[in-house]
């Protein structure tokens, strides 16, 4: 694993705006606007590197699904905040019937340095974001300045496959409308659902979207209906669990709530159960169940242990995201209670390359790995700040 600068293309930010990232530059607190898409420089890996990380990423995946297992036959959802009795048996529901429910992609981010064994930092399961730059215009910048070299990257064909291989569970004779909120202002969460509604329809699939805010509900049929007055029968949503099950309309949700065997009238994609895996309390249980195994870190739900303040600690609220809430504690601190509910990680820096820290998400489709995606940031918290730069393999 290397950094190198290399120059950018020329009019690039046309180019990668034309490929589907209508995002590439952030603004930041000062005003300025900096590319979040960063070309003047890329990371290159070793094929012997990207083949152990895949091994690494379906271990992980599975570890998290055998995670998830426990937490439902234990009883262990309090643990995860999910306490509402409803909620908690959408979820349990929803795992037992898994295998009825359609599924498609996770994020997990990695702290990876090219030398030691990848360790797991969290996984977004429900929500993940950054999808559109690591499927595409990483592709095509490989394909223009690296002519015939490759790329961890299956992610488009992949979902295409994913869409074909489950369409058989969705209801039959709607479209499926895919949904993001219309409170995102960069378009990222907007470009994100019409990517995979993209592959949706590649994979021949009738679709459709709107916006979460332009749901409706039909009192006289007790469903969910589009802004043309049709029920929405399946959704894919780019909008958390833990909001759907809270917002106004969260106990339509929950009575209206297709868990698989066609009892319900909406079903929704992500299913329920990914709450499971999205929520930093697998740390910790993912911890308990594997003590010691090389791609965890140290993760406990009661606080940070002696040894945290040896090594220093990340305290992580159980829900959230792109960082908020986070804070790192240095060797040597006393250690400290957070009043919210958090995940207490041990502290493993972000590794620095020519002073920018990088993390590693590395893509889930359906179980297996399908791509990579690099995010740098000037300090340890990988936030809204963050930009997004290409990889290839060499």
């Amino acid at each position: 694993m290397r950094r190198h600068t290399i120059t950018p293309r020329p009019g690039w930010q046309r180019t990668v705006e034309e490929q589907g990232l209508v995002y590439p530059l952030t603004r930041h607190p000062d005003g300025s606007l900096r590319p979040y898409w960063d070309e003047s420089a890329y990371y290159s890996f070793t094929l012997d590197e990207v083949e152990a990380l895949e091994e690494v990423v379906e271990e992980l995946h599975r570890m998290c699904l055998a995670a998830a297992e426990h937490i439902v036959t234990e009883g262990r959802l309090p643990e995860l905040g999910i306490t509402d009795p409803r909620v908690a048996e959408a979820v349990t529901e929803a795992w037992r019937r898994r295998a009825e429910l359609p599924s498609v992609y996770g994020r997990f981010d990695l702290r990876y340095d090219g030398t030691g064994p990848a360790k797991l930092l969290e996984y977004n399961a429900d929500t993940p974001t950054s999808l559109v730059e690591a499927a595409s215009p990483q592709w095509f910048w490989m394909e223009e300045r690296f002519p015939g070299a490759d790329q961890w990257n299956s992610l488009h064909e992949r979902l295409v496959a994913a869409w074909k291989k489950q369409a058989a569970l969705l209801p039959p004779g709607s479209p499926l409308h895919f949904a993001h909120s219309s409170d995102d202002e960069l378009g990222e969460d907007l470009m994100t659902v019409a990517y995979l509604k993209e592959t949706a329809e590649q994979a021949g699939l009738d679709t459709d979207w709107i916006s979460m805010e332009e749901i409706g509900w039909d009192p006289l049929s007790g469903r969910f209906v589009d802004n043309r007055l049709r029920f929405i029968r399946s959704c894919f949503k780019l909008y958390p669990w833990e909001w759907l099950t809270t917002d106004a309309f969260a106990g339509h949700v929950l009575d209206t709530l297709d868990n698989g065997g066609g009892t319900g009238s909406t079903m929704w994609i992500e299913p329920a159960w990914k709450m499971l895996l999205s929520n930093k309390a697998l740390l910790a249980i993912l911890w308990e169940l594997y003590p010691g195994h090389p791609n965890l870190l140290a993760a406990h739900l009661d606080g940070p242990r002696e040894s945290a303040t040896t090594t220093g600690w990340v305290a992580k609220p159980l829900l959230g995201r792109e960082g908020a809430g986070v804070t790192i504690h240095e060797p040597g601190s006393e250690a400290v209670l957070r009043e919210e509910p958090c995940c207490y990680q041990e502290l493993a820096p972000l590794p620095a390359f020519d002073g920018n820290h990088v993390v590693l998400g590395a893509w889930v489709v359906e179980d297996e790995s399908a791509g990579l995606g690099l995010r740098e940031s000037s300090g340890l918290v990988t936030d809204e700040y963050a930009r997004f730069l290409p990889h290839v393999i060499l």
